[in-house]
């Protein structure tokens, strides 16, 4: 007679899914002016500085001076718009009826979840894409990312200087010093950083970013760390190159027609088994270039 001792052997399985390294939540969503509107798109109002002018008559007109002319005018203020079109974003999954009975775990619950970080994920994309992306007007034209609001090279790592530099741009702009400005950098210059003496050092810094191994506000800045930056579909990192960005809060206009959802259902069609299904419709655009700049750095 055989011996069939392993057949004896029993296997255990866990209670509660593992759900694989992914990110969880969104990052940037926080760090952006959002709105709701239940609309197909929505405008975007801006009106530019205006100017002060010399008087020199008594009982002059005060509208539309120019501080280079006397001569005044009734239409001084310029006004423009930016334009964010929705974009609906899905994503789903069948589960078998067989499945549940045959599971320990409800995969429903466990497969709803892995899809909400996935929309999730999504905002974070649409949002990074409104960084690079041209920026559409209400006459329909596309405003282009300026070259004055970049630094940076392909070949220079990121650094105090470069951060300096982003900062002397934001000042030069008249960048009100109480705006909040969110540094969106990669892993790579998460750990550059790291290694810069004025970044972990008590001398510079109250919190001991070596001991915590987070990264902690600089020079102004709130850092956020995202793997999301290279996988634009609009301006992705070149080899080893990544564009990098700076921003405040008014930079970027976050519009949103129908937040996250999600539906489990019955599918008749097929065979009764249930439905997942995840959607978001929403968009972003540069609603002003003066808060926004570019970082392109070496990303090795």
């Amino acid at each position: 007679m055989a011996i069939t001792i392993p057949a004896a052997y029993i296997d255990t399985f866990e209670s509660t899914v593992r759900h694989l390294a992914q990110q969880k939540i969104s990052r940037l969503r926080v760090a952006v002016t959002e709105v709701f509107r239940q609309s197909e798109s929505h405008m975007w109002d801006r009106l530019q500085a205006s100017n002060y002018r010399v008087k020199t008559a008594r009982a002059a007109s005060p509208t539309g001076g120019d501080k280079a002319s006397a001569a005044g005018s009734t239409d001084g203020l310029v006004w423009s718009r930016r334009n964010t079109l929705i974009k609906t974003y899905d994503t789903g999954e069948i589960v078998g009826r067989e499945e549940i009975l045959q599971m320990l775990i409800d995969p429903l619950s466990a497969v709803t979840e892995n899809l909400a970080m996935n929309m999730r994920r999504a905002v974070d994309d649409v949002i990074i894409n409104g960084f690079y992306d041209n920026a559409l007007t209400d006459g329909g034209s596309a405003d282009v990312f300026p070259a004055g609001q970049k630094v940076g090279a392909t070949t220079v790592p990121i650094s105090i200087d470069l951060l300096l530099q982003v900062k002397e741009i934001f000042a030069s702009n008249d960048i009100d010093p109480d705006e909040l400005i969110t540094l969106v950098i990669g892993p790579a210059q998460q750990r550059t950083l790291m290694q810069l003496l004025e970044v972990t050092s008590g001398d510079y810094q109250n919190s001991k970013a070596l001991a915590t191994g987070y990264l902690p506000n600089f020079l102004g800045f709130n850092i956020i760390v995202s793997t999301r930056l290279g996988m634009s579909t609009v301006q992705p990192g070149v080899g080893t190159d990544l564009y990098c960005t700076a921003f405040t809060r008014r930079a970027i206009g976050l519009h949103v027609a129908s937040d996250i959802m999600a539906k489990v259902a019955e599918r008749p069609d097929l065979s009764f088994d249930w439905q997942l299904y995840c959607m978001l419709s929403m968009d972003a655009v540069r609603v002003e270039n003066e808060h926004i700049v570019q970082l392109l750095v070496d990303n090795t």
